[in-house]
């Protein structure tokens, strides 16, 4: 697959998520697909995903950088959202905070078996801290 064709199944994928179509994941996320080392097939990723989705009722990924070297993508995703309660550990509690996570995915047949994710957490933290949010004196 070339880097065109794999970026535009990743906007697929994107795409997927954002409708929060999880019964269609399977096209786009391989049986086996590991995140951050941990095997959770395509059953665990959907588990996942669906925390998340009610964790965070406004979930949506906005990809803000995305660059394509078969068989791998690396991405920016952009989120401004509004998680319930706790998200990474932090009280944020129905706060409006916004964030990014650099995603790296190895593709194997056209579907994602390997996420490897970082999110900054710092920069969740310094909104909370701004906005005092998260019960700071």
């Amino acid at each position: 697959m070339n880097a065109d064709a794999l970026a535009g199944l990743y906007r697929d994928y994107i795409a997927c998520l954002n409708r929060r179509d999880l019964d269609d994941l399977g096209a786009y996320v391989h049986d086996e697909v590991r995140h951050n080392g941990r095997q959770l097939g395509v059953g665990g990723y959907r588990l996942m995903l669906q925390k998340d989705f009610t964790d965070i009722p406004d979930l949506r990924f906005d990809i803000e950088l995305l660059v394509c070297q078969p068989p791998f993508v690396a991405s920016r995703l952009r989120f401004d959202c509004t998680p319930k309660a706790n998200f990474l550990g932090l009280a944020v509690n129905g706060a409006k905070i916004s964030f990014s996570e650099n995603v790296f995915y190895e593709f194997h047949d056209a579907r994602i078996i390997a996420v490897w994710s970082v999110i900054d957490k710092t920069a969740i933290e310094a909104q909370l801290r701004q906005d005092g949010a998260a019960g700071d004196p």
